[in-house]
């Protein structure tokens, strides 16, 4: 049987960080959306909110109660010059 204390983590605490940063410049296919995105704190959430305003969306981001994280995620929307 599989124990698990307090999911989910929070991402900045884990070493070494996941890999989540964009490689590639954005098409603009999202011009004008707003994606909401779950689990936007962290993982595959955070790459897609990373990667959505490249396209153009701005981005609504929903989570349980890791904030440092999903403020992370919050700099990392607006560095691509969208609203979260």
């Amino acid at each position: 049987m599989i124990h698990e204390d307090g999911l989910p983590g929070h991402e900045s605490a884990l070493m070494p960080k996941p890999e989540w940063k964009p490689r590639c410049a954005g098409s603009g296919r999202l011009d004008g959306k707003v994606a909401l995105i779950t689990g936007a704190d962290s993982g595959i959430g955070r790459a897609v909110a990373a990667l959505y305003p490249r396209e153009g969306a701005d981005i609504a981001i929903v989570y349980l109660n890791q904030h440092d994280d999903a403020e992370a995620t919050v700099r990392i929307v607006e560095r691509e010059g969208r609203r979260t």
